[in-house]
């Protein structure tokens, strides 16, 4: 009998040891770590990618992390988990949440009009910045001044994504506000204007006040910081040459994060224990918001509708992608910048996620793939994001 009971408990120990080698997926398989490793470096050798980070939740814990290649691939220095990547827009996430910290503090409320908050016109103050907080072109804008917070975070303003794609490159309001969801990194920068003015605190200050000291992510920041230089991953191009590392960008919420595989990590597993705001104020950022029916994010299919995306009932939260699934809802966001394509998705109610960085071009090239293998998402809107496989390019 104490024979029989010692090999259980023997086999019990060695069950329990072998799984907590495992990733338990969506679907409840399981991916043991190290071949999950093995999948990760075949992608990127096959892909061309110089480095990786990536990143994997399982009951809103790190279950696995791993950083593979290069920060600088010419001179083959290896990326780390403390490495400095440029988060992209990434940084819309981190933006969303900062907000509704504000939001429940009072500050500011999501429906009103942005402009009501200000004594005079955004168009009457002079600018501060090179350029983001130049408003002067809406001063014969008849729609502007309906724009609220939470158009700015669903992506329902009716800017363009940059002022910079308009052909004279003045911002103004293509679409009557609230109607169409269209990707815009300037609905961002409006509300962040905005609330600086009230706060009197630029983004910078607030980020570090409210996300990224209570988090301790102590290597992030909206603007590039000096104590950066020593351990910075370069973008590459598709055929892995380096960009030039971009380091004077002002903050924007929308596009100028600098953080690390680490401090991120950190960021996602806070949302997904629900840290930094309230329970009310989590149920509202991953509410669907604003239904999106358009067949691709991005360029003329932007503008053209279909059902492709209905089983999952594609839609936008505040300042993050939502979507529904048998095991919960996702919550995403990604960055495509030069050298840099992100992508994250949690699943709070399956209490899983993943993370995966790169600092390539053909980044988004096996984000397919990795997100099936790791962690069983087919959910992900692929087609809709352009992550058209690297073999099937």
């Amino acid at each position: 009998m104490i024979v029989v009971l010692l090999i259980s408990l023997m086999c019990f120990a060695s069950c329990t040891k072998a799984r907590a080698q495992n990733i338990v997926r969506l679907d409840g398989t399981e991916i043991a770590k190290d071949s999950l490793t093995i999948q990760i470096n075949r992608l990127i050798k096959n892909a061309n990618i110089p480095g990786i980070a990536v990143t994997i939740f399982n009951n809103n814990e790190v279950a696995y992390k791993k950083v593979l290649g290069y920060k600088d691939y010419e001179k083959k220095l290896l990326l780390n988990g403390v490495t400095n990547i440029y988060g992209g827009s990434f940084s819309k996430a981190v933006f969303g949440v900062l907000v509704m910290k504000l939001v429940e503090d009072g500050i500011i409320d999501l429906d009103t009009a942005l402009e009501s908050y200000l004594p005079k016109k955004i168009y009457e103050y002079k600018p501060l910045t090179r350029w983001h907080d130049d408003f002067s072109a809406l001063k014969n804008d008849s729609l502007y001044h309906k724009i609220t917070a939470r158009m700015c975070l669903t992506h329902t303003t009716g800017f363009a994504n940059s002022r910079w794609m308009e052909s004279d490159h003045q911002l103004r309001v293509n679409l009557e506000p609230g109607t169409r969801y269209s990707y815009s990194g300037e609905g961002f920068i409006y509300l962040q204007v905005v609330l600086e003015k009230i706060m009197g605190k630029n983004l910078e200050e607030l980020a570090q006040e409210i996300i990224f000291k209570p988090l301790n992510m102590d290597h992030s920041s909206y603007q590039w910081s000096p104590s950066f230089e020593d351990n910075f991953a370069y973008g590459h191009t598709i055929t892995g040459e380096r960009f030039k590392k971009d380091i004077d960008n002002e903050p924007r919420g929308g596009s100028t994060l600098e953080t690390t595989p680490e401090d991120y990590s950190k960021f996602l597993k806070a949302v997904l224990q629900n840290k930094i705001i309230t329970q009310n104020s989590w149920n509202e950022l991953f509410k669907p918001q604003f239904r999106i029916r358009s067949i691709k994010q991005f360029g003329p299919l932007a503008l053209k509708d279909s059902t492709q995306n209905d089983a999952i009932e594609l839609s936008y939260g505040l300042g993050w992608g939502v979507l529904k699934t048998p095991y919960g809802f996702g919550a995403f966001k990604e960055c495509h910048g030069n050298g840099f394509q992100h992508y994250s998705i949690i699943f709070p109610e399956a209490q899983k996620g993943i993370m995966i960085m790169t600092n390539s071009d053909n980044g988004e090239s096996i984000f397919k793939e990795l997100l099936e293998i790791s962690i069983a998402d087919t959910y992900t809107p692929w087609y809709w994001e352009n992550y058209i496989p690297y073999n099937n390019k």
